[in-house]
């Protein structure tokens, strides 16, 4: 039996691309170490979750890299790689902050409420209290 192969050709984005909105919790297990977060230095939504991981005791428990402003940085590779594993074929915007699954390449969520909330979520769970 025969099969042809099809050159590969990119999909017709037929709109935008979905927004990530996972939830630690629902499809995202509580690890320790197991999320990363991309902020921007400046930004006041940023501001918030970076207060927020203090604030829970999670900044060992939960990485951060804060982007610069050169978009061809290694840092912004990442991300954009994280968003395309996310979506396929995505070419929207990169946006911060963003919560990032280490072990999948996936972002969770780039929803700032959702992300504190979840952050809540991993602060309130017994893996993450007992000395991550």
């Amino acid at each position: 039996m025969s099969h042809t192969v099809l050159p590969r050709t990119p999909l017709p984005r037929t709109g935008p691309a979905p927004a990530p909105r996972g939830r630690i919790g629902a499809g995202f297990s509580p690890v320790p170490h197991r999320y990363h977060l991309y902020l921007r230095a400046g930004c006041p939504r940023s501001r918030r979750i970076t207060g927020a991981l203090a604030e829970l005791g999670l900044a060992r428990a939960v990485t951060a890299t804060v982007l610069g402003a050169d978009p061809r940085a290694a840092d912004h590779g990442a991300l954009r790689l994280a968003y395309e594993a996310t979506g396929h074929h995505f070419d929207g915007a990169l946006t911060v902050p963003a919560l990032v699954d280490t072990w999948s390449g996936r972002v969770v969520s780039d929803h700032t409420p959702d992300i504190l909330d979840d952050l809540r979520f991993l602060a309130a769970h017994p893996a993450f209290r007992t000395g991550s």
